[in-house]
């Protein structure tokens, strides 16, 4: 049977998520490797990795809550938002704490945020920071994120450390740079610690340069942990066999209310993911058994 499943890797400071992801393809052989969030250069911490098909479920584990440490420096103003960009104004540092703690509020809950233009996002197909490098002028869009979460750690001028919890796609770079705004003196991130995705914890990540070819299997984690959030459905043998074929699975009473569950055969295999209709499950990622 090919090899799939889950890796939790704490990624090390100065290399990028994809660095990451060429390494775990040098020491598993696998191939079919991809992260579930980007984590720039600068941050450290949680990366989900999936390995095989695993990676047919990264995008369940995208869109999972994200927690980090950040912390910012107020008074500078960079280009990409943290400590990797130039240096493009400075200012004066007189903030009372009243006066951050009174800024943070500002930035919870539902809010418009405007990426970095050094950032991923693409426009007609070409990332930004692309753009960016070539002098042509980029305007990130506004997106909608979320803020669960924004705490003040400690604040020792002109250093303060946050404890974020936020949406996918929330950049903490954007929110250091507004907070700064916001306070009128400027900020940027000089360091950033992913410390979970959804219930996968930093503390529970496998570093780097533990891996090698012949212990790395040790970490791997079964492809379901990728889904673990949403409800499980157990099948009967005869409707593990109409997914097996593609046919759908009438809905019992007993059955999730959710619109999405993970299918188990009665062994225990993961058979799968299903969408729910009026009065069926419809198969919508379903991982066959390997010969």
């Amino acid at each position: 049977m090919s090899l799939e499943g889950l890796l939790n890797i704490d990624k090390p400071l100065g290399i990028t998520s994809h660095d990451v992801v060429k390494r775990i393809r040098k020491v598993s052989g696998v191939r079919r490797v991809g992260h579930a969030g980007t984590l720039d250069p600068l941050a450290t911490g949680a990366l989900l990795v999936c390995v095989g098909r695993a990676t047919r479920l990264s995008e369940y584990l995208v869109g999972q809550p994200k927690s980090y440490l950040a912390t910012v420096k107020l008074g500078q103003v960079t280009d990409t938002y943290d400590a990797d960009g130039e240096i493009v104004a400075q200012y004066a540092v007189d903030v009372p704490l009243a006066d951050i703690k009174q800024a943070l509020p500002l930035f919870r809950g539902h809010i418009q945020q405007r990426a970095p233009i050094y950032s991923a996002i693409k426009r007609d197909g070409q990332p930004l920071y692309k753009l960016a490098r070539q002098g042509k002028d980029v305007t990130p869009p506004l997106r909608d994120v979320s803020i669960y979460d924004l705490q003040l750690l400690s604040w020792e001028e002109p250093f303060l450390q946050l404890k974020v919890v936020c949406s996918a796609g929330t950049y903490i770079r954007s929110l250091a740079h507004d907070l700064g705004e916001a306070l009128a003196c400027g900020g940027h991130i000089t360091a950033l610690r992913r410390t979970a995705i959804g219930e996968f914890s930093s503390d529970q990540s496998v570093a780097l340069s533990d891996l090698v070819e012949d212990n790395w299997k040790n970490y791997l984690q079964r492809s379901d942990t990728a889904v673990r959030h949403l409800a499980r459905l157990d099948l009967t043998i005869q409707d593990a066999q109409r997914v097996e074929v593609g046919q759908r699975v009438p809905r019992q009473d007993n059955h999730p209310a959710d619109p999405l569950v993970r299918m188990y055969k009665p062994d225990g295999y993961f058979l799968g993911l299903a969408i729910a209709r009026e009065n069926s499950w419809q198969p919508h990622k379903v991982f066959l058994p390997e010969p």
